[in-house]
């Protein structure tokens, strides 16, 4: 938490230029192009790192699909989760958020540029409206980020915790390669009191194709992915 303020502070100065531009970029996409969009959102997370002393390292970028959609599914750590996985994701990509955590100044911004989906917790009937367009949109070739724990605890020391099954109902119903991606020290950055310069690691697994997934229910399938996430943590630290 130090280091996010920490983060701010440091950029304070550029706010006034970098939030507008945001804004407007997010609010006229026929305008700015999804790369576009999508180099920005980088650019922003790149000063973001520099000025927090934030190295973040991927490995396995070999198995990402190379054609169509995907929805990524990382365990959950804290506020930079997603930003790490952005910075070493090349092509565009999108996130589903916790709509109550994202109207905040910066991550609204944020959402907004990638056209994100903001999911209301405990609303059934949004759940499955959501669900359905991260579908539609990954049949048509877009990528997602979806956090299948649905929440982290702070300073979480890099524990995954169980999955939510109907997580994995969107890549189900677009019949889409399913990607586990295991993050390690991301809580470090901004859901810890660690304030020395840090690296965390962005680990992209091999993907589960559909054929491999499309006799399993979706319990079986969040436990497959949580196992596979877990074996990788287990096996460096």
């Amino acid at each position: 938490m130090l280091r996010f303020i920490y983060v701010i502070l440091m950029n304070l100065f550029r706010a006034p230029y970098i939030i507008p531009k945001m804004r407007k970029w997010a609010d006229h996409p026929e305008k700015y192009s999804e790369e576009e969009r999508y180099k920005l959102v980088r650019h922003v997370i790149y000063l973001m790192k520099r000025s927090g002393k934030i190295k973040t390292v991927a490995y396995g970028e070999e198995n990402l699909p190379k054609e169509g959609g995907y929805v990524m599914y990382p365990n959950h750590q804290g506020k930079y989760d997603a930003l790490g996985i952005i910075s070493t994701h090349k092509e565009p990509c999108s996130l589903v958020m916790d709509e109550a955590k994202s109207h905040t100044i910066l991550v609204s911004e944020f959402v907004d540029l990638l056209q994100g989906k903001r999911l209301i917790k405990d609303n059934v009937r949004q759940a499955l409206k959501i669900i359905t367009e991260v579908s539609e949109d990954v049949k048509n070739g877009k990528k997602y980020i979806l956090f299948p724990e649905g929440g982290y605890e702070f300073n979480n020391r890099n524990r995954v915790c169980d999955f939510k099954a109907g997580s994995f109902k969107s890549a189900i119903k677009a019949h889409v390669p399913i990607v586990p991606i295991a993050l390690i020290d991301s809580y470090k950055v901004f859901n810890s009191f660690y304030l020395w310069p840090i690296t965390t690691q962005v680990h992209y697994l091999e993907p589960i194709y559909y054929e491999e997934y499309k006799d399993m229910k979706s319990k079986e399938i969040a436990e497959l992915v949580k196992q596979r996430i877990q074996d990788k943590i287990s096996s460096i630290l």
